[in-house]
């Protein structure tokens, strides 16, 4: 990465941008809102719209030059510097009041994610890293488990409806029979977990970058590997997710593999 910026300074901003979102978030949890659906018939509130335009607000501020790609507002600017937001994932669970929703904010740079802050206002925890700089959970250190059999795995996965209909689906049941124990945290909560060594794997069919970008440099800074379910790098289009401790991931990537 070049010196245009500073990622401490990136991270102070992108941890204001997001305390700023929780602040919408939670004056919302409170009160309750009206759901609207969008053209693709998933849910969205003014919860989504405020905290995403109290994020654009505060890194615009800081950092005007820079692109910006925003869950409800879409794609704006071009550049070196890309700020990927979700402001609210998890609205379906947002709207159930179930507090697994959370703030996604990471910074691309040249195509390559540097940063990312996801924050659960309501379950009450942030995580944060930047490349070479360390994964932290509130100010902590985090590492992922040292776990290198499969027999001894915690593996969670969510949205999997497309890999239901795949050939993997199978492949997926004997690597669950396999493992210790199988979970469904989904949205943040399993990455966390994995990056703070509560679990081993995460796999994931039915993402978008929104949902992940912060997450991947969170997890890889603890020590994790991240890829797609086919090994690829995310990026824009990514779709899917394995997320595992270094010693899993080339043995769960070789048993999803396409057939």
């Amino acid at each position: 990465m070049n010196n245009e910026i500073s990622l401490d300074t990136a991270l102070d901003v992108a941890r204001e941008a997001a305390r700023a979102a929780g602040d919408v978030i939670r004056h919302y949890w409170d009160r309750g809102v009206a759901v609207e659906l969008k053209s693709d018939a998933t849910p969205v509130t003014v919860a989504d719209r405020e905290a995403e335009q109290a994020i654009r607000g505060i890194i615009g501020r800081h950092f005007p030059d820079h692109a910006f790609y925003g869950e409800e507002f879409g794609r704006q600017g071009e550049g070196d510097f890309l700020w990927l937001v979700d402001p609210l994932d998890g609205t379906k669970s947002f709207v159930r009041h179930t507090p697994f929703v959370s703030t996604q904010i990471a910074l691309m740079h040249k195509g390559r994610l540097v940063l990312g802050v996801s924050s659960a206002p309501i379950f009450g925890e942030t995580m944060w890293a930047t490349v070479g700089g360390g994964a932290f959970l509130d100010g902590t250190p985090v590492q992922v488990a040292t776990t290198d059999a499969l027999a001894q795995a915690s593996i969670s996965t969510g949205n999997i409806a497309t890999l239901s209909g795949d050939a993997r689906w199978q492949a997926l049941g004997q690597l669950i029979r396999d493992s210790n124990r199988i979970r469904g945290y989904g949205d943040f909560c399993h990455y966390h977990l994995l990056a703070r060594g509560g679990l081993d794997v995460v796999i994931e069919s039915d993402v978008n970058i929104l949902d992940i970008g912060a997450l991947v440099v969170i997890v890889r800074e603890a020590g994790g590997v991240f890829s797609d379910l086919d090994g690829g790098e995310p990026g824009l289009d990514t779709r899917s997710v394995l997320a595992s401790v270094p010693a899993l991931h080339a043995t769960v990537l070789e048993r999803l593999r396409r057939t």
